[in-house]
């Protein structure tokens, strides 16, 4: 039992090491200066808004005025904000952040969080990496299981 707790937590440790240190820093990502920071225009209806193509259209032609602009991975619509973010499935994850009540560029940028999301979740890796963060998990708690087991025991028979 103990050998197995032991090489149980030699081969979670990595993983859980990652997760820990890529958590800390999304807890911090906006004083980090991961995240822009974009003036809020105020709690707007979505009554009257146009519309989520229109507003896609709006952000591609921002990224690549008369280009070819790549795909919109997600949109984000915050209506308590104001807002409407527009992130693109390009290599440096551009994000475009709109008006809801004008549909007028607000910014354009990079957002260096993605990164350590992806990271953090195992997105990264793809759907392998994704089930290597659950395993993560799973080891954690099964070390904290036989860590308590291994402890507690011994001092059952005393």
């Amino acid at each position: 039992m103990l050998n197995g707790h032991l090489w149980l937590g030699v081969l979670g440790s990595m993983a859980l090491i990652v997760i820990c240190i890529t958590g800390i820093l999304l807890n911090h990502k906006r004083p980090l200066g991961l995240i822009p920071e974009v003036e809020k225009p105020g709690a707007q209806p979505l009554v009257g808004a146009l519309s989520l193509d229109e507003f896609a259209a709006r952000a591609r032609e921002a990224v690549a005025p008369g280009g070819e602009p790549p795909e919109v991975d997600r949109m984000d619509v915050r209506p308590s904000d104001g807002l409407v973010k527009v992130r693109f499935d390009d290599r440096v994850v551009t994000e475009v952040t709109l008006s809801l009540a004008t549909g007028s560029v607000l910014h354009l940028g990079e957002r260096n969080d993605v990164f350590l999301e992806k990271l953090h979740s195992g997105e990264i890796f793809g759907d392998r990496g994704i089930l290597i963060s659950d395993a993560a998990a799973v080891l954690l708690m099964l070390l904290l299981l036989t860590g308590y087991w291994l402890w507690l025991y011994p001092r059952r028979r005393i």
